[in-house]
């Protein structure tokens, strides 16, 4: 084979590993998106079973000291 002909197939095989390369890495990006929204989902709820339970706390009425006091 000739010079440039090495090189095109040499150019053709980078090519071919940077796209599964790049195929790799968007599966990752998409299954990390995917946990991030998922743990988002959680943190919101979270926040609000805190938020429910501080309003609801603080409705009551004073807790009462420990009987040691």
């Amino acid at each position: 084979m000739s010079d440039i002909e090495n090189r095109v197939m040499e150019l053709e095989i980078k090519s071919v590993h940077q796209e599964d390369t790049i195929e790799q890495l968007n599966r990752v990006v998409i299954a990390q998106q995917t946990s991030i929204a998922s743990l988002s989902r959680q943190l919101a709820q979270l926040q609000n079973k805190v938020s429910d339970l501080q309003e609801n706390n603080s409705k009551d009425s004073p807790e009462p000291p420990p009987p040691h006091y």
